[in-house]
Order: C-alpha cells, then structure tokens, then sequence
C-alpha cells in the first residue's frame, strides 16, 4: 500500500526510492540514484569558482550547492526526479496534498541536503545531458509570441501591441505571413512562411532590442526560472553533463551566477547567417538577422508539428566560453 507523505520533505524521502524508469528520465534516474546512494559525510567543493568538474556528475553537483551555500560537508543527502514525481502514485497523491502541478516545473530535480553545522535545504536543479562530442546548442524554452509576450508581461516588463504584431511576424503567424500579404510575395525569393528580423518593422524591432537589451538579466531569469505559472519548484541550479571520452565531465552553475556570467559574455547582439537547408533556402548573398543576449539565442522554431513556435536556446558550449 501506498505511503501517504505528510509535507513536502517526506514526499522527497518516499520518491527517492520509487523513481520510476520512464524513457526521457534516465538521466534525472541514474543522478538521483547516485545521490540517494551516496555514502555520507561528503566534503563540499574547495574554496574557489568551480563550475566545469569531472567525475560522477551527481555528487559534483551536491558538492557544488554545498560550497555555494558555504558548508563544508554534506550529511545527508536524498533527491527526487520531477518526471517520475509526476506519473508515480505517491507522487499524484503528493500533488494533490500540495496543491502543486509538478507535471510543468522546471526543475528535473529536487534535492534536500542536510548541511553541516545544521543547515538544511531544498533545490531545484534544471538538468541536461549531451553525449555529442561537440556540445550542441540546449533547448530553453519554447512558446509562442503571445506566450512570451504574456509571460514578460505578467511580469512587469511592458511590450507594446505593435511589438506583439512584430514578433508574430517573426514566428509566422497565420495572418501574419508574407504570403497572408499578396504585396509583399510579389519578387520574394526568401521564406513566404515568416518575416525574419531585419523585416518585423522598424517599430517593433527597435521596441525588442531596447526591451531585450534594458531587461537582459530579468528576461533570462524568466526563462530559466519563471516559464511556468505557480511552478513549486523553480530551478536554483543548472548542470549539463556530458562524457569527455575520457570520464564524464560536468558544468554546474548557480542560476543567479549563470544570468551574471551571461550578461557580462554579450549584451544583446545580432548575428548574420543564411538559410542553407530545407524547401526555402536563401539565394547566394542574402542573410538575415538573428538575435541573441548573452548566452542565449532566440528563434523561429518552424518545426512542421510546430510551425509558429518561438525557440530560446542557450548557445552550444555555453559554459565553456563564460
């Protein structure tokens, strides 16, 4: 029989050994057993900014978030995987005891560690692994214009009615295409599906990158942390793991590290490129615009199944270059 949790950590301590084994949770799976197999005491990280380490990937991170809350060791330690939270029966129960949707959180993992000279504490940790030897750009976030408009809205930033109509340009819109405006295919040789940057109109272009560019670290911070509405556990930490071929290499950052470090890479910045794949590939020396602050860049998504989606992913090895 089911146990029924009473508060949120015991739900935590119930999961850690009920994690289910679903594709697409493997990863969270083999880092919470790790963790929850751990032989404790285990020291914390040395003094100094470590962010790339190697070894177990799992332990690393709890290293890390015990040298960033300034402890020395860790004394105990379990860990739960959100996507196995959510289809297992503790789990729903847990849900409906909490009043918490954790089937949108994004945080892959949960953690409670007992720190030493009794601290304790609860994180979310925004998960990745690569096994590409060339590390690949991660997806961040995937909305629609009205959802990422509506998402800086409801959070203070202002975005004007023409800025929405030049961002759903951007992303395609039915009724916001090229090919919605019979004067504009006239002599068109690029993409009649979407208006690229360079063409959402000189209001709404000039309106996102000053929004992009005065709201840089607030507008990071919502798509690492805030995607979700009432989200129970918003990511305090995000780690990508990935094998050097060798053993296993891990970069781990606080959040509120990450947006710093992401700022002071690039502020807000466009990159020329040319569309060389696909149905609609660009004619010989044409290019287009795509925008991008800090590590993160910022697209048309375009996929069949999704074709009006706007795509946020933070930069192919990221952490090496911040």
């Amino acid at each position: 029989m089911a146990l029924k949790p009473v508060d949120n950590i015991h739900a935590l301590q119930i999961q850690a050994g009920v994690l289910g084994r679903k594709a697409g949770h493997a990863f969270e799976d083999s880092m919470t057993t790790s963790i929850n197999g751990a032989v404790y005491p285990l020291e914390a990280l040395p003094p100094g900014d470590q962010h790339i380490l190697t070894g177990d990937p799992a332990l690393g991170l709890v290293r890390y978030v015990a040298h960033y809350y300034k402890s020395q060791s860790i004394l105990a330690a379990s860990a739960i995987s959100t996507g196995a939270l959510a289809t297992s029966e503790e789990g729903q129960r847990w849900l409906t005891i909490n009043g918490a949707n954790v089937r949108r959180c994004k945080s892959d993992l949960v953690i409670t560690l007992a720190l030493a000279d009794g601290k304790s504490t609860t994180v979310g940790v925004s998960t990745k692994q690569c096994n590409n030897r060339t590390p690949t750009n991660a997806q961040l976030y995937f909305t629609t214009a009205r959802g990422f408009t509506k998402l800086l809205r409801d959070n203070g930033i202002v975005v004007s009615d023409v800025a929405l109509a030049g961002l759903r340009r951007f992303c395609g819109d039915d009724g916001y295409r090229p090919l919605d405006e019979p004067a504009r295919m006239r002599g068109r040789k690029v993409d009649p599906r979407r208006f690229f940057w360079e063409e959402i109109g000189d209001a709404a272009r000039s309106e996102w990158e000053t929004t992009l560019a005065r709201h840089q670290d607030d507008i990071t911070r919502l798509l690492l942390q805030k995607a979700y509405i009432d989200d129970p556990f918003v990511p305090d930490f995000k780690t990508r793991s990935s094998p050097s071929w060798e053993q296993t290499e891990v970069a781990v950052y606080a959040i509120d590290g990450l947006i710093g470090l992401s700022r002071r890479y690039q502020g807000f910045a466009l990159r020329e490129y040319s569309v060389r794949k696909g149905s609609h590939k660009d004619p010989p020396g044409v290019t287009h615009l795509a925008p991008r602050f800090g590590v993160v860049q910022m697209q048309r998504g375009g996929q069949a199944q999704h074709p009006e989606q706007l795509q946020f992913n933070l930069e192919a090895g990221y952490f090496y270059k911040i």
